[in-house]
């Protein structure tokens, strides 16, 4: 007897083939796990994501807090840009991969044409831009959800960021296939830093020049309303999109890619990128300038006014909701005068120097007209010692232009009102002198003309602001018409205020 054992055969699957577009795929991402591990990719990815987080989270100043977004979204244009130059020397790097260990012969032979690996790397600069744009998205979003936020922002600003990564990754894709050599790429960074310089310098700073350049940064910290920016933002979104197409397919035609949708695309990404430069460089218009000179010489025609009290704020629209923190100083500081001052109704009007643009920054001239007060557009920090120190000169002095003037002691009353109010007098008053001392003479920072402060006045505000603040605002208002008479010396002050009469006293002012 015997058994026949029988077997089945397990059938064996056939393999599947993967399409081009799919090994595209595959090599992109290979690509781009390849430059994470890149050392200048990964620190810089790390220093830009890591120093944006830490500016959100431990702002340096106090005006942080109350951010102006149409410049928010300019400062998002800096953070990417050691990002994108690494990108550029380590997408070249990859892109000359084969050629540098000498394989380039039998990949040649493989499947994938050169024109797909090249688009292959193409790719794997994208996951780079988009992970620029969400921290570029995230620092706005935290900066526009701050209570003290004002203004408008930009998309097409907070796109220059995104779009530079992608263009310095582009172009080294672009540079490994026109020069394929792995000392190219410093040359080229070097060489690139050095055309935009010296086209602009050349140029004058011509604004078809300028906006050449991939991000395009301003010579003033100035802050303007929205709609006097200026800046031809869209344009050059454009006309970054244009270049980083055209670079792109640029780089693909050079690998080998003849179709016509190709070629067609090209020719569509020349006419973006042109379309955008031609339109970016018009510069100011005429209406543009009108509008800036009106807003600086001319603020009551474009602004909007809010009682608080007894007082008026007068602001362009998008600073309006500030006009309560300007209201709370003008209240500290008349609560603690005398006199026809501690009722006074003042003017508080917001100014701006737009007429020269965002190339430079200028002073305000001073107010003749009483009970007047200037603020300017940046609030928090040491902003508001400086705005209480010009509330508080006006209501002494009677307008900005006579306080300016003030050498004598009326200056001892003016600055204990400034200060005796705040949370850190002293660290306000080291605040709001320029060279942040707390002895000696200083000059003294307002939003229009600077106050000087001499030694002995300097000595005198000191005692006082560390005496109880009842004692010396009692002494204020009882003595209010000497303290504010313009014959008031120091020492007198120091006599009617309860403090020691210091060394020089009965000097009015240091020379």
């Amino acid at each position: 007897m015997s058994a026949v054992l029988e077997t089945t055969a397990t059938p064996v699957a056939a393999p599947q083939r993967r399409t081009p577009w799919a090994a595209v795929i595959e090599l992109a991402r290979f690509e781009v796990r390849q430059q994470l591990w890149f050392l200048p990719v990964f620190a810089t990815l790390l220093l830009y994501v890591g120093w944006t987080g830490w500016r959100l989270l431990f702002p340096a100043d106090g005006m942080d807090a109350y951010p102006a977004l149409q410049d928010v979204d300019r400062a998002t244009q800096s953070g990417p840009m050691l990002l994108g130059i690494a990108l550029f020397v380590c997408v070249n790097r990859a892109a000359l991969r084969d050629r540098r260990r000498g394989t380039d012969r039998q990949v040649d032979v493989a499947p994938m044409e050169p024109w797909r690996r090249t688009l292959a790397h193409l790719l794997s600069v994208v996951p780079f831009g988009v992970l620029t744009a969400l921290v570029v998205i995230g620092e706005f979003t935290w900066q526009a959800l701050r209570p003290g936020a004002v203004g408008h922002g930009s998309p097409a600003e907070l796109a220059v960021g995104p779009l530079y990564v992608l263009l310095c990754g582009t172009l080294g894709v672009l540079g490994a296939r026109l020069i394929p050599s792995s000392f190219a790429a410093p040359l080229l960074v070097v060489g690139f830093f050095a055309t935009f310089l010296f086209l602009s310098a050349g140029t004058g700073e011509a604004a078809w020049s300028r906006w050449l350049s991939p991000v395009v940064s301003e010579n003033s910290g100035d802050t303007f309303p929205s709609d006097l920016i200026g800046r031809p933002a869209a344009w050059h979104a454009l006309y970054l999109t244009g270049l980083v197409l055209l670079v792109a397919l640029g780089a693909v035609l050079a690998a080998g890619g003849r179709s016509r949708a190709l070629k067609a695309g090209l020719a569509g990404a020349l006419a973006l990128t042109l379309a955008g430069a031609v339109a970016q460089s018009g510069g100011v218009s005429p209406q543009l300038q009108a509008a800036r000179e009106r807003a600086s010489v001319s603020p009551e025609k474009e602004q909007t006014c809010v009682r608080h009290e007894t007082s008026t704020y007068c602001a362009f629209p998008e600073w309006t909701p500030r006009a309560a923190s300007w209201a709370k100083v003008v209240h500290e500081v008349q609560g603690l005068a005398g006199g026809t001052a501690h009722t006074q109704p003042l003017l508080v009007r917001q100014r701006i120097e737009a007429r020269y643009g965002l190339d430079s920054s200028s002073a305000f001239e001073p107010s003749g007209d009483p009970h007047r007060v200037t603020v300017g557009v940046d609030w928090g920090g040491n902003r508001v010692p400086e705005f209480s120190a010009a509330v508080a000169s006006v209501l002494v002095a009677g307008n900005e232009k006579t306080a300016g003037k003030m050498c004598d002691g009326r200056l001892v009353t003016v600055m204990w009102l400034a200060l005796a109010w705040q949370d850190d007098p002293m660290q306000s008053l080291r605040d709001v002198r320029l060279d942040d001392s707390l002895s000696g003479s200083a000059i003294v920072l307002s939003p229009t003309d600077p106050l000087s402060m001499t030694a002995a006045q300097t000595d005198v505000v000191r005692e006082l602001l560390g005496k109880p603040r009842g004692a010396v605002e009692a002494a204020v208002k009882a003595h209010w018409a000497q303290l504010t008479a313009p014959t008031v010396t120091t020492a007198d002050a120091a006599r009617l205020l309860g403090a020691a009469v210091p060394k020089g006293g009965e000097e009015k002012c240091e020379n």
